[in-house]
């Protein structure tokens, strides 16, 4: 059941940050068209930063969600057995913290916010806006917990963690040179 809200959590952060670049790929587009035209959009530069912030926050819990964060995932595998679950503990701990605090503190500027508008779009609140650090930070929170049981398990084998940059190691060189082929031969290129 966990597995599952997890891979449902997954997909919805997948599709909230496709959405938001798309729309923002669309505005950055229809904006310097407009420009070009003569007319350029008074909330343009104000809007493309906030959906910009809202791509990296969820974004960034999307990542720890896959797991796919900057680390060093081979650390704790290094690690003599004694000290390889205090490692993981202490290491996810601070990361916890860390967004624990920003949620808190997110939720307070929120609330500070309250009643300020973008300058460009009035009608737009900044608590709307800067709702994104709270939320974003507590899915990091939710996405960091929902990852530590594979973590833990991994400092008690002594296994790597999952590092995204060698992924492909264990592919063959067979498959490789074989898979090298099969992309020569449909476009068409002499290897």
């Amino acid at each position: 059941m966990l597995d599952r809200f997890r891979r449902g959590l997954e997909a919805a952060l997948a599709v909230v940050c496709v959405g938001l670049m798309a729309s923002l790929a669309i505005l950055v587009v229809t904006a310097v068209v407009s420009r070009k035209l003569g007319s350029s959009f008074t909330w343009y530069d104000e809007v493309a930063s906030v959906m910009l912030a809202w791509i990296t926050y969820y974004g960034a819990a999307l990542a720890a969600l896959k797991r796919a964060h900057l680390g060093f995932p081979n650390v704790v595998a290094a690690a003599p057995p004694a000290l390889r679950l205090p490692l993981v503990l202490l290491a996810e701990g601070l990361v916890l913290f860390f967004f624990v605090m920003v949620t808190k503190f997110g939720l307070e500027v929120a609330i500070i916010l309250e009643g300020d508008t973008l300058t460009s779009l009035p009608w737009v609140p900044i608590q709307f806006t800067q709702s994104v650090i709270p939320i974003g930070a507590a899915l990091f929170v939710l996405a960091e917990l929902l990852t530590l049981p594979e973590r833990i398990g991994e400092a008690r084998r002594g296994a790597p963690a999952f590092d995204p940059e060698h992924a492909l190691d264990s592919v063959s060189e067979a498959e490789s040179a074989a898979a090298q082929d099969r992309v020569a031969g449909r476009e068409g290129a002499p290897r």
